[in-house]
């Protein structure tokens, strides 16, 4: 924590952007510096749980890089989770921690199914950080992407109070997670390229956005 104050930047703290909940504290910390400091110290468990209950934001993120992957279970989903209160952390958790934890498949169907947007988003970006993703993910991502952008669609849009998540926003952040992942997916080989494509191309069009659209166009290389 003294590490954390030391590094604070009002300033910084009040120009942050980001779409969920505020923090109860913020610092204003910078990303790498957060993560300089965390690495700086060993991976310990139950601390990082424990950091997970203060309301401070450079100590939350800083639990997700403390925290040891191979001891996330399934009675562990719910906990994380829960620290996923804005579309930073859920950033920092898939790549601080979730890209990393061996319950990652497990994981990814639980959330990837759900009505909690962040948690999709963030499962679904740490899917696009691992090394292998699995073809499976491409038809669960897509599903979600339909499920929210329905959402937005029919959800007639009103001013959002501080901290809440619009089902238009919520679909936006789950095209961005989901481009991300079906790149990282199609990239692997033209096997699944040509499932995502081919998938895409045969659904009913999105109703909210273009994103997916444009962005997948040129990083698989093909015109939807």
């Amino acid at each position: 924590m003294a590490a954390m104050r030391r590094e604070r930047n009002g300033a910084v703290a009040d120009d942050m952007r980001f779409y969920g909940a505020p923090y109860g504290l913020n610092y204003g910390v910078s990303l790498p510096t957060v993560r300089a400091i965390a690495r700086g110290e060993e991976k310990d468990h139950e601390f990082a749980k424990f950091l997970l209950c203060q309301q401070v934001r450079e100590l939350r993120l800083a639990a997700f890089h403390l925290a040891e992957p191979d001891k996330i279970t399934r009675e562990e989903f719910d906990l994380w989770g829960g620290a996923i209160i804005n579309s930073e952390a859920a950033e920092e958790i898939a790549f601080a921690l979730l890209r990393h934890t061996p319950a990652l498949n497990e994981l990814f169907d639980e959330w990837v199914a759900g009505s909690h947007p962040l948690w999709v988003y963030a499962v679904m970006m740490a899917g696009a950080r691992v090394m292998e993703p699995r073809k499976e993910w491409i038809e669960k991502c897509w599903s979600a992407v339909v499920r929210f952008d329905a959402q937005a669609a029919e959800t007639t849009s009103t001013p959002a109070a501080e901290g809440e998540i619009t089902p238009a926003v919520s679909a936006h952040l789950v095209e961005v997670g989901a481009v991300a992942l079906l790149s990282n997916i199609g990239l692997k080989s033209e096997e699944n390229r040509q499932a995502i494509i081919d998938l895409v191309s045969s659904s009913e069009r999105l109703k909210s956005s273009t994103l997916v659209y444009d962005e997948l166009s040129w990083r698989l290389d093909t015109e939807f």
